[in-house]
């Protein structure tokens, strides 16, 4: 157990942005709070309607060194991860939705990669699925070796998918403030979009190390979000259309696989809503590819890491 916080200036911000929380926001702080967090600060601004999400925060701060912030003003979650992105005081920066966790270890490893490559303008590594009750489900890798890596290599396989887990990532202040942050207009494909903006800036070093845990429950945003599957579509169309032209990559073979991409999740998703009818189609795309093509589909796309801990969860009954 951390001791109380210290006053002097944090090595880390942590940006909670949270809406009606109740059910999630003591686990995820007791998650941080189970660390040495001496020197880590935490962010939450919360939308909510009352003051219960906070008022259950309030009860960590003497644990933690938490910034607490009503701001009803702010329906989405990334312009509150945009303002406190703004107001951290730290130069290393990460989030924690209100759902996920951090665990054992996090806080030790994230200090390490900062101290080890602090020029860095984004470390990446896997990270845990589990279900609403916290049941680990499987691991959401990333196709990167670990080391420092170009721009262009990550690059060309984000574009395909993106398999980063959210509260994975730790990103520069300078940088993240440089790329604009997030695009508010995206309500499920800003992290994408963001973490091709930083992988642009570079370098990038990937650490075979998962420290944190994905939330998969019905009531996500994401989840409910995707049921309109023209609009989830058209999210992913913006981004993979916004930054294909300014890789300079085998740009041709990108390009298919991540339309191809697309139309397998959106097919996923109409199918989860009940309509299969997109699923034939999507995996004729994926044919089209060729062997080449379906290889770098299945190494990029992880698609394995993503679908089967949700398939593990609805037969369970715990999604």
């Amino acid at each position: 157990m951390s001791t109380a916080p210290s006053p002097s200036t944090p090595w880390l911000s942590v940006i909670m942005p949270v809406h009606c929380g109740e059910p999630w926001i003591e686990a995820a702080l007791q998650s941080i709070a189970a660390e040495e967090a001496d020197g880590i600060e935490v962010l939450i601004l919360d939308s909510s309607p009352s003051s219960k999400t906070l008022d259950l925060a309030g009860n960590y701060s003497d644990r933690l060194r938490l910034r607490l912030f009503e701001r009803p003003d702010l329906s989405m979650w990334h312009a509150k991860t945009n303002v406190g992105a703004e107001i951290a005081q730290a130069d290393h920066l990460c989030w924690l939705h209100q759902d996920d966790l951090w665990l054992p270890g996090r806080a030790l490893a994230v200090r390490s990669w900062i101290e080890t490559a602090p020029q860095a303008a984004l470390h990446l590594a896997p990270g845990l699925i589990v279900d609403r009750s916290g049941r680990a489900l499987g691991t959401w890798r990333c196709p990167l070796p670990e080391s420092a890596l170009s721009s262009a290599f990550v690059m060309e396989r984000l574009l395909v998918q993106n398999f980063i887990s959210a509260p994975a990532p730790v990103f520069r202040k300078d940088a993240w403030l440089a790329c604009g942050g997030l695009d508010e207009t995206l309500w499920y494909t800003a992290d994408w979009d963001i973490w091709l903006r930083l992988a642009a800036r570079g370098p990038v070093v990937y650490h075979n190390a998962v420290t944190t845990a994905f939330r998969i429950h019905g009531s996500s945003q994401t989840v409910m979000g995707s049921r309109d599957t023209s609009d989830f579509a058209d999210q992913m169309q913006i981004v993979f259309n916004r930054h294909l032209p300014a890789f300079l990559g085998p740009a041709k073979s990108v390009e298919c696989a991540g339309r191809a991409s697309i139309g397998v999740n959106t097919a996923l998703a109409s199918a989860a809503a009940g309509d299969y009818s997109r699923l034939l189609p999507a995996l004729a795309g994926v044919l089209r590819l060729g062997p080449a093509g379906i290889r770098r589909y299945m190494r990029d796309s992880r698609i394995l890491d993503r679908v089967v801990p949700r398939v593990r969860a609805k037969l369970a009954g715990a999604f």
